[in-house]
């Protein structure tokens, strides 16, 4: 039987806050990260980009994009999730998924909605004029 890896987190809370927030706005990108990345990357099959490589330490850096809606990505950038594998000890740390500012703030107020994304509550305008100017650009 193959062994697979074990996932441990860097700040359990956080990121289940993180992970939580998605799936309430982005039920999408949450579906395929639970039922299809965390297998394959549990089953030693590491997606998403290599960013870094350390030998001393014998681990690698990853980055993998989540679906994510056109308009979203835009205006608050894309949803990834970053993860570190530990060869040696059968161990994947998940540390972050971002953007972190529009998912944390997700979690503690529910967010409202402009066109179709979400909308922060500490810069309503800026996001507006952002979805606004995408509109515009696309006519």
């Amino acid at each position: 039987m193959k062994q697979t890896y074990i996932f441990e987190y860097l700040n359990e809370n956080d990121f289940r806050k993180k992970e939580r927030t998605v799936r309430k706005y982005n039920m999408l990108a949450y579906k395929k990260l639970t039922f299809e990345y965390y297998p394959e990357i549990r089953n030693g099959n590491f997606l998403g980009e290599l960013v870094a490589v350390n030998k001393k330490a014998k681990t690698s850096d990853y980055v993998l994009k989540l679906p994510t809606d056109e308009l979203f990505v835009k205006v608050h950038g894309e949803i990834k999730l970053h993860y570190t594998v530990y060869e040696d000890k059968k161990i994947i740390l998940l540390t972050n998924i971002t953007p972190e500012g529009i998912l944390d703030e997700g979690h503690r107020a529910e967010l409202g909605t402009y066109k179709g994304v979400m909308i922060s509550k500490s810069n309503p305008e800026k996001d507006m004029f952002k979805v606004n100017l995408l509109n515009l650009l696309q006519k």
